[in-house]
């Protein structure tokens, strides 16, 4: 690979409300930033920064929506939960892995949805878990 084509890596993103800094480290065996449950044996993350938004908007906690550039420290796949049941083909570009993702930089500069579409995707997610649905592993 040439020095020009390494310029344009590919960008990872990991929305949350977690307080991180460059160097940390997010690793698996923690609880889903989406739901009080049993930790978990994935950590997930996208290459785009609308599907991290949607992460950092819909986080539960009090904390500050926040947006992490990382790097993934191991190999990792096409998350199932969006890929197997929502959106075949992978176009949001999200991804699982069982290895750390490392935080190289926070996005501060990022537009939320607007908040009645946000609305629509919290009522869209409290349906599905008064179905049952577990939708993250």
């Amino acid at each position: 690979m040439s020095a020009i084509a390494s310029m344009f890596s590919r960008s990872f993103f990991h929305g949350t409300k977690a307080d991180l800094k460059p160097g940390d480290l997010i690793v698996v065996g923690y609880q889903s930033n989406f739901a009080e449950a049993r930790p978990l044996s994935w950590v997930y993350f996208s290459g785009t920064l609308d599907a991290a938004i949607w992460g950092a908007e819909l986080a539960i906690g009090n904390g500050c929506e926040r947006i992490y550039v990382v790097e993934p420290a191991g190999p990792f796949e096409d998350d199932p939960n969006l890929t197997d049941k929502r959106f075949p083909g992978n176009p949001t570009l999200s991804y699982r892995s069982r290895d750390p993702l490392r935080v190289i930089a926070e996005v501060t500069k990022w537009q939320g949805h607007p908040p009645e579409r946000l609305q629509q995707m919290k009522d869209g997610l409290a349906r599905l878990n008064a179905e049952g649905a577990d939708i993250i592993d």
